[in-house]
């Protein structure tokens, strides 16, 4: 694989949870730098996720299980393991629900005595072409404050949990972390500060990519790290948590949770935001963030040609190591 040139980063660290960080881990896997790694939330409480946390006292392996899947080779034995990893036991009895590589996580965590060293063991044997690491060794609960649940549209109320803000009926505001100033897992902070490229998002807003500038000691590794940072922004508003937000509306919140972020650059699909009026605002609320943006096209296909809602990895991919050399070659 490539070293790290100006316009090839040899490490990417890509920050988020869920689907989202799924397409992007895709994305980087195809820019084929020398070392991936995945940062991803721990705030999960619902599902399989939720039950193991509740009853084991462990971090939701959901997310994390995810990412791995999204990294194991790009081959029959690759193919093979993210089947296995993702693999959701079906039934009535008591692993109804449960994903094959959740159970695997929590297995090895107990004999290995981390969750750390559970993760980059289920690599190994996957195959998987970077590390996962959990943002937190400690799980986290999500506490949001909601509007539009009451007459009074001005009347805030308190919701909690990651799967009840992200179907609140009501208009997200503001999101915290319980515990509210987090330590993080020092091997999530290290690979921020050795990254060369860094990317945070997309994902649900509230819920896989907020929470990660929530956390003081990741929001510092940012700050000091020399990795060029894109943020990516999501396709479209989810119904629940985003509902009815914009693309500027998205930065927007993004800066109101985490004021001294900074990133280098937004990358906004071309074909979500057409209007120039738009663009324009997109663009002077990203300078907030000291960020330029860019439009293109990043969004997938399906086979007759029509867009679909997730990103391509191959057209992410391209527009990250576009905007790569880009800024390094500024700098």
């Amino acid at each position: 694989m490539p070293a790290c040139t100006a316009d090839h980063p040899h490490t990417i660290t890509s920050l988020g949870g869920g689907h989202g960080l799924f397409q992007t881990l895709r994305a980087v896997r195809n820019c084929a730098p020398e070392k991936i790694n995945a940062v991803v939330t721990v705030a999960d409480d619902g599902g399989s996720s939720g039950r193991i946390r509740h009853e084991l006292g462990q971090i939701p392996p959901g997310d994390l299980r995810m990412a791995l899947a999204a990294l194991t080779a790009d081959d029959d034995e690759g193919m093979l393991w993210e089947g296995l990893l993702q693999h959701r036991f079906g039934g009535h009895g008591a692993l109804a629900g449960h994903a094959l590589g959740n159970l695997l996580i929590v297995a090895l965590t107990d004999i290995f005595g981390t969750s750390q060293l559970a993760l980059d063991k289920v690599a190994e044997l996957a195959g998987s072409t970077g590390r996962v690491l959990p943002v937190c060794v400690e799980p986290l609960d999500l506490e949001a404050e909601v509007s539009g649940l009451d007459q009074d549209p001005r009347l805030m109320r308190q919701v909690r949990g990651q799967v009840a803000v992200a179907a609140t009926p009501g208009q997200v505001r503001r999101v915290r972390l319980i515990p509210e100033r987090p330590e993080a897992n020092p091997e999530a902070v290290q690979a921020i500060l050795d990254a060369d490229l860094v990317t945070l998002g997309p994902g649900s807003w509230f819920s896989s990519v907020i929470p990660h500038i929530l956390v003081p000691d990741v929001v510092d590794a940012l700050d000091r790290t020399d990795a060029v940072k894109i943020l990516v922004l999501n396709l479209t508003a989810e119904p629940g948590e985003t509902n009815g937000f914009s693309a500027e509306r998205h930065i927007h919140v993004l800066r109101q949770h985490a004021n001294n972020l900074k990133v280098d650059h937004v990358i906004v699909d071309s074909g979500t935001v057409t209007l120039t009026s738009e663009r324009d605002h997109i663009a002077r609320t990203a300078k907030t963030l000291g960020a330029d943006v860019s439009f293109q096209d990043v969004r997938a296909e399906d086979g007759r040609g029509r867009f679909t809602s997730v990103h391509d990895p191959s057209k992410l991919c391209d527009a990250l190591m576009k905007r790569y050399a880009e800024i390094t070659a500024r700098r």
